[in-house]
């Protein structure tokens, strides 16, 4: 098994509107995910939904040090709203959850091995 993290980008623009009955339908989509990644003989390690991008603070290291600034790193219409971590068989199956994952767009990166196994 490996572990992928699947980044999830969408507009922020349904959280602007969404009343309760939309957010439980997109969580919905969400327990029919993870349903969906348990049949598939895979596991979830972890999962987080983000606050909007307007929250974020970027830090930028240079010659100077640090500078931090408000807002994300790029202007961008699809912000990351959140993050699965996927213990799956290889990164066909990976891919393949991907695809069904209730997101408008998934980054697909597996995560790095490192000497002390984490």
């Amino acid at each position: 098994m490996a572990r992928y993290m699947f980044l999830m980008y969408d507009s922020e623009e349904f959280w602007d509107t969404a009343d309760e009955q939309a957010v439980a339908e997109v969580m919905g989509l969400h327990e029919e995910f993870m349903a969906a990644v348990r049949a598939a003989g895979a596991s979830i390690l972890g999962s987080e939904a983000l606050e909007r991008s307007s929250t974020a603070s970027t830090v930028r290291r240079g010659e100077g040090g640090a500078l931090v600034t408000d807002g994300p790193f790029a202007d961008t219409k699809e912000a990351l709203g959140g993050f699965y971590v996927i213990d799956a068989p290889d990164l066909d199956v990976a891919l393949r959850l991907a695809k069904v994952c209730p997101a408008g767009n998934i980054e697909v990166r597996p995560v790095m091995e490192t000497p002390d196994g984490g």
